[in-house]
């Protein structure tokens, strides 16, 4: 009785992990990302092949709800700020599923984006496949895709700095610094750091 009820126990915890998790995989630096056709806070479709002038893209998984991606908000609008003159607009996307955080639904983010002003597109991944593809865990998740032809490499994953808490304490400026490295045409000396936010609301199965 007790083994039958070790393997029942195991079996649902199975369950409720697959339920919270991503699909094993997502992308290494030095991966060709896939592109994308995602729905934009204006209604409009947007995928990375539009905007033919990028010479890549600061993609970052985020949110409504979380507290850290709403820390991060400001500091994501400055990332685009400075980096779209030079090639690299931000592109936000919500992989949260709103039936598990109500806020981050589709009209929760059009009122997000406005009150806000968001400078760069604001797409759901209503089917989280493109976080899943990416191997995005947290809010905020941050990608830097470099243009190599039509297609898109991974030069950087991870957190935008390292502070989560407070912009004024930041001591080193992950995103930036890769970003530095990667206009200079140069690989960035630090590639991939711990992602630090919310778990990723998933589907339940």
């Amino acid at each position: 009785m007790k083994t039958l009820f070790s393997f029942l126990l195991a079996g649902l915890l199975l369950v409720l992990s697959s339920a919270t998790r991503p699909l094993a995989g997502g992308y290494s630096v030095g991966d060709q990302a896939i592109d994308f056709k995602l729905k934009n806070v204006d209604g409009k479709l947007v995928s990375l092949a539009d905007n033919q002038q990028a010479k890549g893209y600061i993609v970052v998984f985020t949110c409504n709800t979380c507290p850290y991606a709403k820390a991060y908000e400001s500091r994501i609008m400055q990332l685009h700020e400075k980096y779209a003159p030079q090639g690299y607009p931000v592109v936000a996307i919500n992989p949260n599923d709103p039936a598990v955080a109500p806020g981050d639904s589709f009209a929760e983010m059009q009122k997000r984006a406005s009150e806000k002003k968001y400078p760069f597109p604001y797409l759901l991944d209503e089917t989280q496949a493109v976080a899943k593809a990416y191997g995005a865990t947290r809010t905020p998740h941050l990608y830097v895709l470099k243009r190599q032809g039509n297609s898109f490499t991974v030069a950087y994953i991870g957190a935008i700095d390292d502070n989560s808490e407070d912009a004024k304490q930041v001591k080193t400026r992950y995103v930036e610094n890769a970003m530095t490295n990667i206009l200079a045409g140069k690989p960035a000396s630090v590639n991939s750091t711990k992602a630090i936010g919310c778990t990723i609301k998933w589907k339940k199965a």
